[in-house]
């Protein structure tokens, strides 16, 4: 389906605020402090593929915004995979809810990505297919590079976003 011809305004309007993204932060990070502090139930049943959180500024700064998108997006189905499997090996249920708030944040800031009318993402068949990943096989590992991936590239991508870049009169 296409979203934008020239000359026609896009359906969604851009999500340029921050503060979204500052809200999903915060509670990836409460998600975070909750799994540290939780003794039982509460670990993954497998190790999980997760994206490099790592930022190299000139590497970044070179790379085009459709690569830069597609990192992230790349990034975000691999999270949405891992903390759904967290899910449903987390038995301790005060966790639950911290993880539901995360799985869907993250469908969240899809949809913020499609409001900037950045490209619609295909999955890979296999989180193998994708380069730059790396394994964790603790709960909280995985929550770390969690709120890192959104600090990191999430906030890069949403602050350099074209859809956000005219000038408002």
């Amino acid at each position: 389906m296409e979203w934008t011809r020239p000359g026609l305004s896009s359906p969604l309007r851009p999500i340029c605020d921050l503060r979204v993204l500052d809200h999903f932060i915060k509670e990836a990070r409460d998600a975070e402090v909750a799994m540290k502090s939780c003794r039982e139930g509460c670990s993954l049943s497998e190790s999980v593929s997760v994206p490099q959180t790592t930022v190299d500024f000139d590497v970044w700064e070179k790379t085009n915004g459709l690569d830069q998108a597609h990192e992230v997006q790349s990034g975000l189905w691999l999270l949405q995979q891992a903390l759904g499997l967290l899910r449903t090996s987390v038995t301790n249920t005060a966790l639950h809810s911290h993880l539901d708030n995360s799985i869907r944040n993250l469908l969240s800031i899809n949809a913020v990505l499609r409001s900037l009318n950045i490209q619609e993402y295909t999955p890979p068949a296999s989180a193998a297919e994708l380069e730059g990943t790396w394994r964790v096989s603790l709960a909280t590992d995985l929550l770390q590079v969690h709120v890192n991936f959104l600090r990191g590239k999430v906030r890069l991508l949403l602050m350099d976003a074209q859809a956000c870049q005219q000038d408002v009169s």
